[in-house]
């Protein structure tokens, strides 16, 4: 086949890419990845922003590594951390004018709701699964999450 495509089957293509975006708002997908040939988008929405790239030829360095935080609290070795269990989009409170679910230091039980992951518009009310105190929580309201992403860390027995 040869790479004289086109505009109209272009993954590239404007207002293909225009209709993605409202799809994407329409029916809150955090993501997209359209490949091409040797082309590549991937479309990110949530807080992070839309990422286009080609499919790279060779692995170059762009950027240093990110160094880990110098000033991070020390956390116990015996935390344990409540995962996101699905895709969505994380709420620390029923609405925006109530008071967080859990805040740090606070004790928790196993049925205590720590979160509410809205997820194809389905609101999932998000159990701690686990007793102890939350020691650190570690994603910002209405941030998106991913499947197992860390939301909360709780040292059990306190």
């Amino acid at each position: 086949m040869s790479k004289g495509k086109h505009a109209g089957e272009s993954v590239f293509d404007i207002e293909r890419i225009r209709e993605i975006v409202r799809l994407m708002e329409q029916h809150e997908l955090v993501e997209v990845d359209l490949q091409q040939g040797d082309d590549r988008i991937k479309l990110n929405r949530g807080g992070v922003a839309p990422v286009y790239a080609a499919a790279p030829a060779a692995a170059q360095p762009a950027f240093a590594p990110a160094a880990a935080p110098a000033a991070a609290p020390a956390v116990p070795d015996n935390t344990i951390t409540i995962n996101a269990p699905m895709i969505g989009t994380f709420y620390s409170r029923a609405n925006p004018d109530a008071e967080p679910f859990v805040q740090v230091g606070q004790t928790v039980t196993p049925d205590t709701i720590v979160c509410i992951v809205e997820a194809m518009k389905v609101f999932n009310e998000i159990p701690a699964e686990c007793s102890g105190k939350v020691v650190e929580v570690l994603i910002q309201d209405q941030q998106a999450v991913d499947f197992g992403k860390p939301m909360f860390r709780i040292a059990p027995n306190a």
